[in-house]
């Protein structure tokens, strides 16, 4: 059930994380807010297909 993804930045849309996740219980696109290194903020991340 738990599927490997990538969190991608929506300011300058590097892939900066991998998570994975219940794809059963969260059908929907995940978003998290965590920190960019490109960007040097906390940005919102969302996953990517």
């Amino acid at each position: 059930m738990r599927e490997g993804i990538t969190l991608a930045c929506t300011d300058c849309k590097n892939r900066n994380y991998r998570t994975n996740k219940n794809k059963k219980s969260n059908p929907e696109r995940l978003e998290l807010k965590k920190y960019c290194k490109f960007c040097r903020q906390h940005t919102i991340h969302r996953e990517t297909r």
